[in-house]
């Protein structure tokens, strides 16, 4: 499960990529102490780099600070068609993740134990209720 739109710092790097290299967004993982320069973690190298050392970087964008996680507590997401055929597809919400500025987003699990976020549900299904 990649949650990159969550991260420890609150702030994202985007870089427009290279002839060798495709764009992408990476976490910020720090601030140069000397520098202020946000930091993000260079797998070449195995060590932080700051993101103004890259040709291709762009510019940072906000990313939501988990402050809580809470149960899912018997909610389901609704797809009207994203099932097999384009048929409607419901997930169990396995847990909300609430952002320092207050916003929730579910996360849900899918028959094969697969986590990812909500964000593209129709629908959330309230516990012992069924979709209208």
């Amino acid at each position: 499960m990649q949650l990159r739109y969550f991260n420890q710092t609150g702030w994202t790097a985007i870089f427009n990529g290279t002839e060798t290299e495709i764009g992408r967004m990476v976490r910020v993982e720090g601030w140069h102490p000397a520098t202020g320069t946000a930091l993000a973690v260079d797998p070449q190298r195995g060590a932080l780099r700051q993101v103004t050392d890259y040709v291709d970087f762009s510019h940072l964008e906000r990313a939501d600070q988990v402050a809580a996680a809470i149960p899912g507590g018997g909610w389901r997401a609704h797809w009207t068609d994203e099932g097999p055929g384009g048929s409607p597809l419901r997930e169990q919400v396995l847990a909300w993740l609430i952002a320092s500025q207050g916003r929730a987003t579910a996360f849900t699990v899918d028959a094969q134990g697969h986590v990812k976020d909500a964000d593209s549900a129709d629908a959330f299904i309230p516990p012992g209720e069924e979709l209208q």
